[in-house]
């Protein structure tokens, strides 16, 4: 085996169709990508006006004092909501750290609530029934029963973490989107509120701007509106905004403006100073990574660059040393 590995990984024509299958994979990825990604941004921005109607509804109710809220938002799952319901799996599996980290993922409503729950009893189970089938029926591995049997509950173990890792990864994933388009809604921002419009003018219409370059912010800054329009206190829907995104830039702006609407302080000197400290921030960003990058670069360098020099470097004299020979 190791030996046919080795002539294939020596054979020229070998690599060359290797290389060849490589560079048209990767054209066909390259061309096909875009085609496939749908409009995100209509998406969400859908969803947005879906929350604005729910945020509408609650406040209406509230003022009206009627009886059942009414709900435009998409029921959860029939058999997710009776596992739920049936374990009260919200009783010992929800918390409120678990809501909140749901929420700056840009999940909302009882869905993604009652699918987060179902999951966390499911990819435990599941997992580690998987893990007992394989071991001890597929595949034992030649180990004894101890040791399946820790498998197994280390199987079970990352079913419990895995919910947790991936709203981690979607909260990340989120908020470098935000983060990077932050700057210019923050200077959109200032432009609009010294032309004159009004607060909740100045976030819908960056909401409809932003959108191209960050969906998520877009998303946020429409909700912001929305409750802005809403809410009994204008306090409330900067607060949620700022807990929404878990970004700093975001709630130094937050208070800024909940200090501008308490005391009346000038709104536009805030936005300039915030807006000029998120580009530096930005840049400070950028020259990080541009500074980390010769370190990351020794390995590669050491490893692919200095054998293929040293070759070329060799090979002449190693040709001439052959033919006095």
């Amino acid at each position: 085996m190791i030996s046919l590995i080795v002539t294939k990984l020596t054979d020229p024509q070998f690599l060359l169709a290797l290389l060849a299958a490589v560079a048209a994979a990767a054209t066909v990825l390259t061309i096909a990508i875009p085609l496939t990604e749908g409009n995100s941004l209509q998406k969400r921005m859908k969803s947005v006006a879906t929350e604005r109607e729910k945020i509408r509804a609650r406040e209406r109710e509230r003022l009206n004092r009627q009886g059942d809220k009414v709900s435009l938002r998409q029921e959860p799952k029939a058999y997710m909501r009776r596992v739920v319901e049936q374990f009260k799996l919200g009783d010992w599996l929800g918390t409120e750290n678990a809501k909140r980290q749901l929420t700056m993922a840009g999940y909302r409503g009882p869905q993604a609530e009652i699918a987060f729950l179902f999951f966390r009893l499911a990819a435990p189970v599941g997992l580690f029934l998987f893990t007992l089938f394989y071991v001890f029926v597929v595949n034992d591995f030649g180990q004894p029963l101890m040791v399946k049997a820790g498998i197994a509950i280390a199987a079970a173990y990352l079913g419990i973490k895995a919910p947790e890792i991936f709203l981690s990864n979607q909260i990340s994933k989120r908020q470098a989107s935000m983060r990077q388009a932050f700057p210019d809604a923050l200077d959109l921002l200032l432009i609009c509120v010294e032309s004159g419009m009004s607060i909740e003018h100045a976030f819908r219409k960056v909401s409809t701007e932003i959108g191209s370059q960050s969906v998520a912010l877009a998303e946020e800054f429409g909700l912001c509106t929305a409750e802005l329009s809403y809410l009994a206190e204008r306090r409330a829907a900067y607060e949620n905004l700022a807990m929404r995104t878990g970004l700093e830039g975001v709630k130094s702006v937050s208070t800024a403006l909940i200090q501008a609407e308490r005391y009346g302080t000038p709104l536009g000197t805030a936005l300039r100073t915030l807006a000029q400290e998120s580009r530096d921030q930005r840049m400070n960003a950028a020259e990080k990574k541009a500074a980390a990058l010769p370190p990351k670069l020794t390995v590669p360098m050491i490893l692919f660059f200095l054998p293929v020099l040293f070759v070329i470097i060799m090979t002449p004299a190693l040709i001439q040393v052959f033919k006095w020979h």
